[in-house]
């Protein structure tokens, strides 16, 4: 992993732009193909002191982004791997990374209750179920079960 580049944001666009992923996400942009309001979301990620974020790479090509953000105490971890690269185990070595760096706890993630690779990867990292909720999950234009989860080690 290293810090984003501006030549990472268009595989970014791309990435956010698979339906099959963004269904799989489901708790995503209202319309990810605006892409004033995709460039607009990551300049203010890559200009606050408050979030961490890493372009995530895969035999050196950019496969996704790993981020830590949120007000402390309630900070959360979000990532996103190129579809093609599923199942591969990036998105586990990825957010172990990203732990490793940020080492302040508690960390929560939020997935979809039926996203079963994205709830491995967070708990082969150390995440546990904490809770669950119902939230409006744009991708698919209807309210799903949600799952929460922390890391308090």
């Amino acid at each position: 992993m290293r810090p984003v580049h501006d030549s990472d944001l268009p595989v970014f666009y791309r990435q956010l732009n698979d339906p099959e992923a963004l269904r799989m996400a489901a708790f995503t942009p209202e319309d990810p193909a605006d892409r004033d309001r995709f460039d607009s979301h990551w300049t203010r990620i890559r200009s606050s002191p408050e979030v961490v974020v890493r372009t995530v790479l895969g035999d050196g090509d950019v496969v996704g982004h790993a981020a830590v953000y949120g007000e402390a105490g309630e900070r959360e971890v979000t990532y996103w791997v190129d579809r093609a690269h599923w199942g591969k185990g990036i998105a586990t070595a990825a957010l172990r990374t990203l732990l490793a760096e940020v080492g302040e706890r508690p960390l929560y993630a939020r997935v979809a209750a039926d996203n079963a690779g994205s709830r491995r990867v967070l708990e082969r990292c150390g995440f546990e179920v904490s809770g669950r909720a119902a939230a409006y999950a744009p991708a698919r234009g209807a309210e799903i079960d949600e799952l929460v989860l922390a890391l308090d080690r």
